[in-house]
């Protein structure tokens, strides 16, 4: 006879991670940003794989995005309210399957917040805009800063720079 208790420890841990997102949620729900918008309306703007990430925090396949082998001059935006995020001056190639950027395009462009979900501790990065997911960031990044802001390639649209 097969023992139940794995399974049921499986499944209590995995709602039990489901609630951290949660709380991180609620703490990013109570700030007030420029651009704002109910669920629904959310949903009718973005396609459902932008929502996903933007929206519920979720985290687009490795080597999927179509921003990862983006490498014309310009500027990623935010998918979601167009805020300006990253130049492409500042994107690398991270080997992680992800666009990989050094620093944002001013200090205001993204918020960082703690995020403890999945069993980890990482720094999420959102659109300072909207509060959009993005991504997140890591300490192992190339010089100058050191850092790799590593962002979901449906959380941004690239504009290229325009023909002098």
């Amino acid at each position: 006879m097969k023992s139940w208790f794995p399974a049921t420890l499986l499944v209590s841990v995995l709602a039990l991670a489901g609630c951290v997102p949660g709380i991180a949620s609620a703490q990013k729900s109570a700030k007030k940003y420029k651009v704002t918008h109910t669920p629904a309306e959310w949903r009718k703007l973005l396609s459902p794989a932008a929502y996903e990430v933007l929206r519920e925090s979720g985290t687009e396949r490795a080597f999927t995005g179509k921003l990862l082998d983006e490498h014309r001059k310009g500027v990623f935006v935010c998918a979601a309210c167009g805020q300006e995020l990253f130049n492409s001056d500042t994107k690398f190639e991270s080997g992680t399957g992800w666009p990989s950027f050094f620093k944002p395009i001013n200090a205001k462009a993204v918020e960082q917040v703690e995020d403890h979900s999945d069993g980890m501790d990482r720094t999420e990065v959102m659109c300072a805009g909207c509060g959009g997911h993005l991504g997140h960031v890591f300490d192992d990044g190339p010089q100058p800063t050191g850092l790799r802001y590593c962002m979901n390639s449906v959380a941004m649209k690239f504009v290229p720079e325009k023909p002098k």
